[in-house]
């Protein structure tokens, strides 16, 4: 499998992750508790940092096909 395709599925699978993670964290924050843990806050962070540099490359990646003239249009 392609590099690139692997990681469109990558970004794919984490987009799912980040939105269970973010919606835990409205579910824990909605119960009324006081503050929720720590762990349940921060959880969304890590999927979105994944989510901005497999999203940052596959935006530069149509940029680097047409530089290297291998321009594919990848559905």
């Amino acid at each position: 499998m392609k590099v690139s395709l692997w990681i469109r599925q990558f970004h794919r699978w984490v987009s799912i992750a980040f939105m269970l993670a973010v919606i835990a964290n409205f579910v824990a924050m909605s119960q009324g508790n006081g503050q929720p843990p720590a762990w349940i806050t921060y959880s969304p962070l890590l999927p979105l940092a994944l989510l901005f540099f497999t999203g940052a490359y596959m935006f530069v990646l149509p940029y680097l096909n047409r530089a290297r003239g291998t321009e594919k249009i990848n559905a």
